[in-house]
């Protein structure tokens, strides 16, 4: 079976084309990826109205070039996966609707998937199956969630950020310290020269039930109360410790800051946040029993979390998986392997009058 991946739920257009033989392992045909990065540096983020007009310019190139790289025409293909949601609705509508007026016209089954499935198979894509249960960290720039697999296709939300996703925070924290956009690369090279003990800055801790409204959590029967708090995260608080200290230390912005500063600033910040990142992420495993480990999305391609994911593995005993670098970020193979999750639990297609949800939760 192939199936095409389609993703535009943010500033990407991508397509890939990936093949499930009988019985055997996924199987990554093609890749391809067209960046908005240069388009939205400028601006300091992502512009959902120039998003959405540079997929609609890109998406059929990319959609060919995968298909060519592939070796495929649309006779072999099975199936399309399209990203539904979450996202920016102008951005999604793009690949909505070019994968529905395909399946239409050439009687394809389409397939509606959730961006955040696509990241957590990533790592099935990229590994193979996972051990299950499995403990899942997808952590991005619009999203920080903790998920439970018991099983292949079954994701559990057990904790969730309760204002900045830790990409957002890391793009934040980029632009007080004077560097560019995205801010997660950049602050991870600063990161590895600095010191990482240079500044004491807090670590989130949760103290109080989350009053803002959000997804149900599934938790442990006993461990409600405890994981209410244990199991969520926050990075609002290490924002504005960042920004205190910057004013501190330069005197309102009287003068810049050194590269030394910078970097110590940059180390001492991605210190807290693995840290946090992964004491929820451990604990949570132990709670649930799990077998396994994964790390997905686009912070998953920091150089540090990796590292210290992998030594806390060791130390504990749990296998930790992660994705490649180019199934870290946003990918059109990612959502293919989760259509291919679908396909696979017994799903034939979505009837064609679905829409793009910005909101979708998992």
């Amino acid at each position: 079976m192939r199936i095409l991946g389609i993703e535009s739920s943010c500033d990407e257009t991508a397509a890939a084309v990936v093949a499930a033989p009988e019985g055997g392992r996924w199987q990554l045909l093609s890749n391809i990826v067209a960046s908005q990065v240069a388009i939205h540096r400028e601006w300091g983020g992502v512009v959902p109205e120039l998003a959405a007009r540079q997929h609609l310019r890109d998406i059929c190139g990319v959609v060919e070039r995968a298909l060519d790289e592939a070796r495929t025409t649309w006779d072999d293909v099975d199936a399309i996966a399209v990203t539904q949601g979450p996202g920016l609705v102008g951005s999604l509508l793009v690949g909505v609707s070019f994968a529905k007026a395909v399946g239409a016209a050439r009687g394809i089954p389409v397939l509606a998937v959730h961006h955040l499935a696509g990241h957590i198979e990533s790592l099935a894509l990229h590994n193979g199956d996972l051990p299950y249960p499995a403990m899942v960290l997808v952590v991005s720039g619009g999203h920080t969630s903790l998920y439970h697999l018991p099983a292949p296709g079954v994701y559990r939300l057990v904790g969730r950020t309760r204002d900045d996703a830790a990409g957002e925070a890391y793009d934040k924290v980029a632009k007080l310290v004077g560097l560019g956009y995205p801010g997660g690369p950049l602050v991870d090279r600063r990161a590895r020269i600095g010191n990482r003990q240079a500044i004491a800055f807090p670590v989130p801790r949760l103290t109080h039930d989350d009053r803002a409204k959000g997804p149900k959590t599934h938790l442990p029967e006993g461990f409600e109360e405890v994981l209410k708090r244990s199991a969520d995260f926050s990075f609002s608080g290490l924002k504005t410790a960042v920004r205190r200290h910057v004013e501190l230390v330069t005197g309102g912005g009287a003068r810049p800051l050194t590269d030394t500063e910078i970097d110590d600033i940059c180390a001492s910040f991605q210190r807290v946040v693995i840290q946090t990142l992964l004491d929820r992420t451990f604990r949570a495993a132990e709670w649930f029993d799990a077998r396994a480990v994964g790390i997905a999305g686009g912070v998953a391609a920091n150089s540090g979390l990796r590292q210290e994911a992998e030594a806390r593995g060791a130390a504990t005993g749990l296998p930790v998986f992660v994705p490649s670098l180019a199934l870290a970020t946003d990918n059109a193979a990612m959502i293919a392997a989760a259509g291919l999750r679908r396909w696979a639990a017994g799903a034939r297609g979505d009837a064609l009058d679905f829409n793009a949800e910005p909101g979708l939760t998992l």
